[in-house]
Formats: C-alpha cells, structure tokens, sequence
C-alpha cells in the first residue's frame, strides 16, 4: 500500500542549472539521476576530496545495515526517514519489508528532485505502507503532524537522519529538532543518524575546503562537525554498541569495515 501526501506541483521548482546535493550524491554512488551541472560539481569535489565516493557509499551501506537490525533484531516495524534522498536500490522500506512485511514506512525530504522521483519510493507491500511527505527537516513541527497520518506516534519508532542534520547550519538549532522529533515519539523509539565530521582521527580536515568550494558552487549549504558536537544530538538517548563511530564501522562484516569521515550511530529512547 502507499500513500501520498505531496501537493501535485511540488515544494519548489527544479534548478538543473545549479549542482543539488541529492542529485550529486546520485552521481557519486552511481546513480543515473542526475545532471551535467552535478557531475561537474561531484568530480571537482572528489578531486579535493577523493574519498567523498567511500563516504557515499559507507553511508548507503549503513542505512542498511541499521534498517536491518532494527526490524530483525529490535522489531521495529516504523520508520521515519527524514532526509530521504533519491530513491536507489534498497531503500528503507524495501529492506524493513522484506525482513517485516507489516513495516509502515514515512519518507520525508523537500528536494525537488527527490519530488519528481516520490512514486519509486512509494512501492511497498501488500501489508505494510509507504508513504512520502514534502516538508523541511526545519520544520519538524509539520513533519510530526503529517507523519502521524501514517505513522502510530505512541508505538515505537525508528527516526532516520542519515547525512541532513549537516544542512542545518545552526547546531543548536539542529540540536533542537532532534529534541523535538524524539520527545514526540515513546519509549523504545529508536534515532538513526550519520553525519559528516572534520576530526583528524576520521580524516575530516579535507572536508573543510570541499565543503567551501560546495558552498561557493552548489546548493543547500552544508557543515562538518566534532564528534563532540554529533555526539551531543544523542542527549537523553542511550547508545547501542558499538557507540559513535565512523558510519562504515558500524556493525560491518569484519574485513569489510571502512574509516570515512561521516559519524554514525544508533541510540533508543528509554
């Protein structure tokens, strides 16, 4: 079953002439997405910073490996995914579906690429449901009250923030969406987050000037941050094993764990 709550015309109007980050994500973990603009900007950032790809793909590979976890092992059975991205091969609720397929699953972005591209998102199940809403993670407010169409805010949720907290440039500000959306749900909810940083012990410092040249070049805006300052977005959350640690460490395979300079964590709500 799906569900639709995107107004026909969109949030706002595809700009193909200036690079966008859903579509030069796209572009890096090979997607077909995506336009001239875009793969000129994403090679020029990987020529400052080679291992933007590996962090692409790290972060792929995450969600994953979260997704399955939480509807195998924790029985997670809704997912709110804020900061959805174009849809590629196993998106969430195609991996919670296939381990649950009851999962009730809610996408949220307002890229308007990702718009265009909502009815893939919206395949799922006999049994569960898939829904996309077009709102703005700075809007957490609207996003609660729209994914309650869909969702059972007082049954456990798992909140998806993989690599859009870094588009909100304000930390407290950041901080206090997170606050918000986890205060909305119960004991037993789960926060999923990955997020890119510039600590040395992750190889960060050359996300300083690649992160510049996007600002200069492309569009929305983005930061790194310490660990200390994504560590902070887990206030009030306890941490599952292993902690805050590079997102292509996270449960990995031994011999397929990767060091990227992008956090990524897994925390319930007591």
């Amino acid at each position: 079953m799906s569900e639709s709550h995107t107004p026909p015309s969109g949030s706002a109007r595809l700009n193909t002439g200036v690079a966008h980050n859903a579509r030069v994500w796209n572009y890096w973990i090979g997607g077909k997405d995506n336009y001239e603009v875009d793969q000129q900007v994403g090679e020029h950032v990987a020529g400052m910073f080679p291992i933007i790809r590996d962090i692409a793909r790290a972060d792929r590979e995450f969600l994953g490996r979260a997704v399955s976890f939480l509807a195998g092992e924790r029985g997670v059975r809704q997912f709110l995914d804020i900061g959805t991205g174009l849809p590629t091969a196993d998106n969430t609720h195609e991996i919670a579906q296939r381990i649950a397929p009851d999962s009730r699953i809610v996408y949220v972005d307002n890229d308007p690429i990702v718009l265009v591209h909502a009815r893939t998102l919206l395949t799922g199940t006999q049994d569960g449901v898939t829904a996309y809403i077009d709102a703005d993670v700075h809007d957490p407010d609207a996003i609660l009250e729209r994914a309650g169409h869909t969702l059972d805010l007082t049954r456990p949720v798992a909140v998806m923030m993989l690599g859009i907290l870094n588009f909100v440039l304000d930390t407290e500000k950041a901080r206090d969406i997170v606050r918000r959306v986890m205060a909305a749900v119960p004991s037993g909810s789960f926060l999923v987050l990955t997020h890119p940083t510039f600590d040395d012990e992750l190889g960060g410092a050359g996300q300083i000037p690649a992160m510049r040249f996007w600002n200069e070049n492309a569009t929305p805006p983005i930061t790194a941050r310490s660990g200390t300052d994504i560590a902070a977005f887990f206030d009030g959350l306890e941490l599952l094993e292993p902690g805050l640690v590079s997102c292509g460490q996270w449960h990995a395979e031994a011999g397929s764990a990767v060091l990227v300079p992008q956090f990524g964590a897994v925390a319930v709500k007591l």
